[in-house]
């Protein structure tokens, strides 16, 4: 029976979102449920420090970044090797994919070559998924250097262990839902390559055009999601660097001040909405046909969501005087 990785990336999307979900229902018998999900979202400041056992050192971002660095990269650098030896530029087939790509902004359904897809589709949408993959890069990238450079964790600063291993799950999980139509035929490609390599050795020519210019060929729906994923990238690093301000010596643990600039004016957690808005343009950009990423964005948004209610909850409860227009996650609403 042949491995389908969509199935398997739904359902471990569907059962890592769908205890959130059922945690925020206005019901009595799942007021524990709730409290339990609060427990394992809960880090940093909010974190009461004898709520659990299990709890590991925020600083340990640096881990599931480190690793979504490297498993995103695995994953670009054989996605490209399958590509370039797909299509070469200026076929007529790349030509026709190409055009198709324009006319629809990546907007076709797509299912594997076994159930009946052309060459030329299938070519396409390689192209957009390493056009995904590129978005991840710059993501994962900038939020290890964030980690790194930008926040200054204290170390009384903790988080749940559970929390810490869903972030593998979420760095491992993300990056494959953007290219598992083909992940598995990459990687048997490029291990067939390597094996080959192995036996036969022969000079390797690698051709910059032929992976730049399909780059720069994307629709515009790709363009767009790009453009909405600047933007919300734009916004975190702000509120990352305000936030990263607010304790300008590590030794200072127990003193919180109110943040304030860029989205603070508005809402509690702007760098958790602007992660909502970066993986919003990833959906767009992905043309939005794969189910796999919705159900990456409804995680993002539910697992923050529950989140941000919490912290603005802290920030009521510490200030008295914390500012009365902001709310905690949706300007002027939520």
């Amino acid at each position: 029976m042949e491995l389908r990785l969509d199935y398997v990336l739904g359902v471990a999307w569907i059962a890592a979102t769908l205890p959130i979900l059922a945690s925020l229902l206005p019901s009595r018998r799942l007021k524990l449920l709730h409290q339990l999900v609060l427990g394992f979202a809960r880090r940093g400041k909010i974190m009461q420090p004898s709520s659990h056992k299990f709890k590991v050192p925020q600083r340990f971002f640096l881990h599931f970044y480190l690793v979504g660095v490297a498993w995103t990269t695995f994953l670009l650098v054989i996605t490209c090797l399958y590509a370039y030896n797909m299509v070469p530029v200026g076929s007529d087939s790349w030509e026709n994919s190409m055009a198709a790509t324009h006319l629809t902004g990546g907007s076709h359904t797509f299912s594997a070559s076994k159930f009946g897809i052309s060459a030329t589709d299938q070519n396409r949408k390689v192209w957009i998924s390493i056009f995904l993959l590129l978005l991840m890069e710059i993501q994962v990238l900038r939020r290890l250097y964030e980690t790194v450079v930008v926040f200054k964790y204290s170390s009384s600063a903790e988080m749940h262990i559970c929390g810490y291993l869903a972030g593998f799950f979420f760095y491992t999980a993300a990056p494959l839902s953007l290219c598992h139509i083909h992940a598995l035929e990459a990687l048997q490609f490029v291990t067939d390559q390597v094996v080959k390599l192995n036996i036969i050795n022969h000079d390797i020519h690698f051709d910059w055009q032929q992976h730049v210019t399909p780059i720069a060929a994307m629709g515009w729906c790709q363009w767009a999601g790009a453009a909405i994923f600047a933007w919300g990238s734009l916004h975190q690093i702000r509120c990352h660097t305000i936030l990263g301000s607010l304790r300008e010596h590590k030794e200072q643990t127990d003193k919180y001040v109110i943040p304030h600039g860029d989205w603070f004016g508005i809402v509690s957690s702007p760098h958790y909405l602007a992660a909502m808005v970066i993986y919003a343009g990833v959906l767009v950009a992905s043309g939005g046909t794969e189910f796999t990423i919705w159900l990456l964005l409804l995680f993002v948004v539910t697992n923050l969501s529950i989140a941000a209610v919490d912290t603005h909850r802290w920030y009521l409860e510490k200030f008295e005087d914390y500012a009365p227009n902001r709310r905690a996650l949706i300007p002027y609403i939520f």
